[in-house]
């Protein structure tokens, strides 16, 4: 199956009611003869009917459907002080919802049930989710203290294959961009003019460089990101060398897979905007986004 035709597939598969091939060309980001064309080829197949997926269809899904979701949690969050001193930023309210909630409605929602929050300051605190989200396991970092967030993932390292990984402190505002089906490992990202954050540096879809900062074209990262089975395998082995390192503590998982085992890897750049997702960098941020916090 080609990319375009998993698109397309996938979009019938999850859509609530059948959609004309203009509708599913505006949901996955195609053209309308790039659909007609896959719509075509997965009749032939046998995997389509009458704007329908057929069971056969659903089969050939099944390979490329996300099973679990990671959420790093363990961080202090020390631009938000003061309100992170008594709790730990993703559970941090926003228009009256904890921020990790809005991660978490969209992973439950896209029927992915096997989640894991690796918590560390406060961790105590995400015992409340449960309340809400029983179904959850919760990971302990004991060196959140001590390293950067690849300590996480260290912990994490098992629940890597078919997953997503999110940082659990954005305000995911569309949900829709956590969905059942995935067909190749790739990173959120916003194309941007310039940026100071961290940035992608993007050819042909594939993401080529990781660093702060660019202009001209760059991709601003978003930390949401998901793994293949095979590519999770994989990270199980080089998150921890580059922990191992000279240095490893003070890494970002990410470079892992981005810059220090980067011929491993083939990781796409999955689009998405300034709209679709937030990240509350400092306490002023939270004020001007949620007027309850301007005392």
């Amino acid at each position: 199956m080609t990319h375009k035709e998993f698109l397309v597939l996938s979009t019938i598969a999850t859509a609530p009611a059948p959609l004309t091939q203009r509708a599913v060309a505006a949901q996955a980001g195609m053209s309308v003869g790039s659909v007609n064309e896959a719509v075509s080829n997965l009749t032939e197949q046998g995997l389509v009917a009458d704007r329908h997926i057929t069971d056969e269809g659903l089969d050939a899904l099944e390979p490329y459907r996300v099973k679990r979701a990671v959420l790093i949690a363990a961080g202090f969050g020390s631009r938000m002080v003061p309100i992170t001193l008594n709790t730990p930023k993703p559970l941090v309210r926003v228009g009256g919802k904890r921020i990790i909630d809005t991660i978490l409605d969209a992973v439950y929602a896209a029927g992915i049930t096997e989640v894991y929050v690796v918590r560390g300051y406060l961790g105590e605190q995400f015992d409340q989710l449960l309340y809400k989200y029983p179904t959850i396991k919760l990971i302990d970092n004991p060196l959140y203290n001590e390293a950067n967030n690849i300590s996480s993932m260290v912990a994490a390292k098992d629940y890597l294959q078919s997953a997503y990984v999110f940082e659990s402190d954005l305000l995911l505002r569309n949900p829709s961009l956590i969905t059942r089906y995935q067909d190749r490992s790739n990173y959120l990202g916003i194309p941007m003019e310039r940026s100071d954050d961290w940035c992608f540096e993007v050819k042909n879809g594939v993401i080529k460089d990781l660093g702060i900062g660019g202009e001209g074209g760059v991709w601003q990262m978003v930390g949401v990101s998901y793994w293949t089975p095979e590519d999770g395998k994989k990270l199980a082995e080089d998150i921890p060398a580059t922990f191992a390192m000279p240095g490893g503590k003070e890494r970002f998982w990410d470079e892992a897979p981005l810059k220090y085992f980067a011929d491993k890897y083939k990781v796409y750049a999955r689009e998405c905007s300034l709209s679709d997702v937030t990240e509350i960098d400092s306490f002023r941020e939270l004020e001007a986004i949620d007027p309850a916090y301007d005392c």
